[in-house]
């Protein structure tokens, strides 16, 4: 797994998941604002751009996610945070491992499943594949995500490296998970959130996710929508990292 690190003189780690067609570059101003304080880890998705594998599943990735903490860092870190596609890794992470970390944020992560949008996929990316790496296409496409402008370099050239294989298949694993009872059994301090601005269906994964985690709070963030809080909000985000993080003690 390829990793992106940030103030690797300390000993407290945060491990920070991207979304789904982005990359570490998302959670980089995040990481200049906890690097002073916390080693901060930012490991590239299977089958996106710079990653070592194809994408295989949730289930898969969050695998191979406890495997490099088990091997690097041993076997557990002080939080791991995720957005979306990242999010939902972070839940079957603590839910594969209870006692992987003190502390977990949860941003915008989907846990029940949308059978229509599943099915319709692979054809929808038949079909339109080819506009990814039509610049005007991807102009659209960044302006839809509301991700602040200076990303859309690094957005667009990692967009068109990823293979229509990893993207049919991260976009299906996403919208057909569900998240598992053994949830419950997590002994970290979790935070989710979502923004008030996104579909239904994610207010009320962040609902279903705050009745089943025991030690849980839920954020609706007014005005917010799909991943602009940790991508567009870093000094907001990063503070709030921080504060659940100094709760601990």
């Amino acid at each position: 797994m390829r990793v992106i690190e940030f103030g690797t003189h300390n000993s407290k780690v945060i491990l920070l998941l991207h979304g789904g067609g982005l990359s570490w570059w998302s959670y980089r101003d995040v990481a200049e604002r906890l690097q002073e304080e916390y080693h901060v880890i930012l490991p590239i998705l299977d089958g996106h751009a710079g990653s070592d594998a194809p994408f295989v599943s949730i289930e898969e990735n969050a695998k191979r996610v406890i495997q490099y903490i088990d091997e690097n860092l041993n076997g557990s870190v002080t939080m791991i945070g995720g957005l979306s596609l990242g999010a939902q890794i972070v839940i079957e992470i603590l839910s594969q491992r209870s006692n992987i970390c003190k502390a977990a944020i949860i941003e915008s992560a989907l846990v029940i499943p949308m059978k229509m949008t599943h099915a319709l996929t692979k054809p929808m990316m038949d079909m339109s594949f080819w506009l990814i790496a039509k610049e005007w296409f991807a102009k659209l496409q960044f302006q839809s995500l509301r991700i602040k402008p200076e990303l859309y370099e690094e957005y667009y050239r990692d967009t068109c490296q990823i293979t229509k294989d990893d993207m049919i298949a991260f976009l299906k694993a996403n919208s057909n998970y569900a998240v598992k009872r053994q949830i419950t059994d997590t002994k970290a301090k979790v935070a989710i959130v979502a923004g008030a601005k996104e579909p239904s269906v994610m207010i009320r994964s962040a609902k279903q996710l705050r009745r089943m985690i025991p030690d849980s709070s839920l954020a609706i963030l007014e005005n917010m929508h799909h991943g602009e809080y940790s991508i567009n909000h870093g000094k907001e985000y990063a503070d709030n990292l921080k504060e659940l993080l100094h709760s601990l003690k």
